[in-house]
């Protein structure tokens, strides 16, 4: 139906138009019956949302195909087996952004294993490493480019457990204020590993005997957490939910109220994957500023 009056299209729709569009209508958007998906009964509990947005909410349509997520146990299983075909294939195709650091540590097997296949994903990932520019993003990138061209790492070389490294650094401070690596074999200590008194005489981690050989750390504060949220917060394209989010975080009990509302929303996968892949960027970079480069376990 052609309308009686004419309007701004600027003001109604925000773009000027070259064909005839629509404007106005009756029901509600994306259902005139009110259902929220496509086979939504009213009594159902909605699905889970997708890992990534749409590509029409990007203004990417149609031109970008929505990317599959990545799988992170299989992808923590082909780096458990060492077995190069294996991470390429969980790799290759799929959303990494949210698992740089997770990803870049099976890269210089898969160099050693199949070379021509793992540069092309080598790059990929120094690049988005590059662009990204979050903590220990330079280190891991910096590394990765080393091993693509057969130079040692800068700094001393330790093969050290980051997802270890990255809980203890910030952990509960009311259990324990730090730890400690062990620099011969990148095990990582809680303070509480070295009082007898705690963990029995014979289990007592003895760092007095060997000084030189222990890395001591404190724990962090909780504002690296709460960026972190921050962060997650923004990058969601529902404005409501970004909305909720936000609420969420502010004054006491932010932790909880956002965990919670994560989980509500069916987030908690991409979550967590985002959360620690940026833990594991912060361990890294305290290594870095301590000379110390991760190497392999």
């Amino acid at each position: 139906m052609v309308g009686k009056q004419k309007v701004d299209p600027d003001q109604v729709l925000g773009i000027r138009p070259e064909v005839p569009l629509p404007y106005w209508g009756w029901g509600s958007i994306p259902d005139q019956y009110g259902r929220r998906w496509a086979d939504d009964d009213g009594q159902s509990r909605p699905p889970r949302r997708p890992p990534r947005p749409h590509p029409m909410l990007l203004h990417a349509w149609p031109a970008r195909e929505q990317v599959p997520a990545l799988d992170l146990a299989e992808l923590r299983a082909a780096l458990a087996a060492a077995d190069a075909p294996r991470f390429l294939a969980a790799v290759r195709g799929h959303g990494v952004d949210d698992a740089l650091h997770r990803v870049g540590a099976g890269i210089p097997m898969a160099l050693a294993q199949r070379r021509q296949e793992a540069e092309p994903v080598a790059l990929s990932v120094i690049n988005r490493l590059t662009w990204r520019a979050g903590p220990g993003d330079a280190v891991l990138a910096e590394d990765l480019l080393a091993c693509l061209r057969g130079a040692p790492l800068t700094g001393r070389v330790v093969p050290v457990d980051l997802e270890m490294l990255g809980a203890t650094l910030e952990g509960d401070p009311g259990l324990s204020t730090g730890g400690f690596v062990d620099l011969r074999t990148g095990e990582v200590y809680d303070e509480s590993s070295t009082d007898p008194m705690t963990v029995g005489q014979d289990a007592a981690v003895d760092i007095d005997a060997g000084p030189d050989r222990w890395l001591r750390f404190d724990r962090t504060d909780s504002r690296d957490g709460w960026r972190e949220m921050a962060a997650f917060a923004e990058r969601q394209h529902d404005a409501t939910l970004r909305e909720r989010l936000e609420r969420a975080i502010e004054g006491r009990g932010a932790f909880g109220r956002f965990r919670d509302l994560v989980h509500q929303e069916g987030l908690a996968d991409q979550w967590n994957a985002f959360s620690t892949d940026r833990r594991l960027g912060r361990a890294r970079q305290f290594l870095a500023d301590e000379g110390i480069r991760v190497g392999s376990q």
